[in-house]
């Protein structure tokens, strides 16, 4: 009797044991979505996109606004940390030495539309990031060109293809080792857009809105779509997103 017992109980450990490694997740990310200027419609959309692809894809997502996570015990958890539509100085002093530590470290960034519209006067940001958000038009239908297949979740992305968006224009460019995955044809829409002193005509003959690069020890993806809420339920956007989270947590795929 008690061997009977004994050998249930082992079976129910190593079957509990097994399972836990079965569910067990390939890696944890931070999702940031506070904003200290303009809030995003879209941010609700995404998150809960997001939080799809995490149980699609079998990573844990952690959904914060509050910054004070930005600190070296909390983001140990994390390979990546996902700015979805940002905007605004968003970290403290403190903070942002904890990001930065936490990039050197090896670990991945994910930054969506507004992201680049976020820390402007935090340079090492700005940098990581690559270019920021200067001005866009009004929401219109534009071409879209993939300029690199290869990387992960470009294999859905035909070569030439319409898209309709916010269209970011990018002011100076802050890092020259940008990889660029699609750029947007200024002349399928009009780009021009003028708010008081600040005027766009547009970024000329290439005009990127996807890239990623090594930076600082780390690894960081960005994306200018994602205005629009109904772009997040859309399979080829969430490829797209999944490829950025997968690479920038893990480094594979490349």
């Amino acid at each position: 009797m008690k061997n009977n017992l004994f050998k249930s109980t082992l079976l129910f450990l190593l079957a509990l044991s097994f399972t836990s490694t079965t569910f067990a997740q390939q890696f944890k990310v931070l999702l940031y979505t506070k904003t200290a200027g303009f809030h995003h419609e879209s941010i609700h959309e995404g998150v809960a996109a997001i939080r799809q692809l995490g149980a699609r894809h079998n990573f844990s997502v952690t959904w914060q606004e509050n910054a004070t996570v930005f600190n070296d015990k909390d983001l140990a958890n994390f390979s990546a940390v996902i700015f979805l539509n940002t905007t605004g100085d968003i970290l403290n002093d403190e903070q942002q030495a904890a990001f930065e530590k936490f990039i050197r470290s090896g670990k991945g960034y994910i930054g969506i539309h507004a992201a680049s519209d976020t820390e402007y006067d935090w340079a090492w940001y700005t940098k990581m990031v690559g270019m920021m958000f200067k001005i866009h038009p009004a929401q219109q239908t534009a071409y879209l060109k993939v300029e690199d297949s290869n990387f992960p979740g470009m294999e859905r992305f035909p070569k030439k293809f319409l898209w309709t968006d916010e269209w970011y224009e990018f002011g100076d460019l802050k890092s020259t080792d940008l990889h660029y995955l699609i750029s947007v044809d200024e002349k399928s829409y009009e780009p021009y857009a003028k708010w008081g002193t600040n005027e766009g005509k547009g970024m000329g003959k290439f005009h990127p809105i996807s890239w990623y690069h090594n930076y600082d020890g780390g690894r960081a993806f960005y994306t200018g779509l994602g205005h629009i809420p109904l772009t997040f339920s859309d399979q080829t956007f969430l490829d797209h997103i999944y490829g950025g989270i997968y690479w920038a947590a893990t480094g594979k795929g490349l």
